[in-house]
């Protein structure tokens, strides 16, 4: 894919409502390589409540040191965030992509969260 490509892809995903709208648009791309990856993710999300905030995560199962099945569970973005924080996970997490360069092909400013 060209750069001109995937930053068209990028923008387009950013206008999109919601998490599994992202998901749809990138399962449809014509690179098989993310179509793939997000044909992957179906099915791997769940939405919890937590401290008043509704919380989406990515939960998968994967064999610990001792050889059993554990739920892994990471946050990916709050409902309602803007749909970037879940594109730029999309793009490092499989294609080792930076957060902040997705957010500066998106048009948008990447604060670092701050370390507590």
């Amino acid at each position: 894919m060209q750069h001109n490509e995937f930053e068209a892809l990028i923008k387009h995903l950013c206008t999109l409502a919601d998490l599994p709208a992202a998901l749809a648009a990138l399962k449809e791309t014509e690179d098989d390589d993310i179509s793939s990856a997000a044909q992957a993710l179906t099915g791997q999300f769940a939405l919890a409540e937590v401290e008043g905030e509704k919380r989406i995560y990515h939960v998968t199962m994967q064999e610990n040191a001792e050889g059993n099945e554990e739920e892994f569970v990471e946050h990916v973005m709050n409902e309602g965030e803007d749909i970037v924080r879940f594109v730029a996970w999309f793009f490092e997490s499989h294609f080792d992509i930076k957060t902040k360069d997705i957010y500066q092909l998106a048009g948008k400013t990447y604060r670092q969260p701050k370390r507590s």
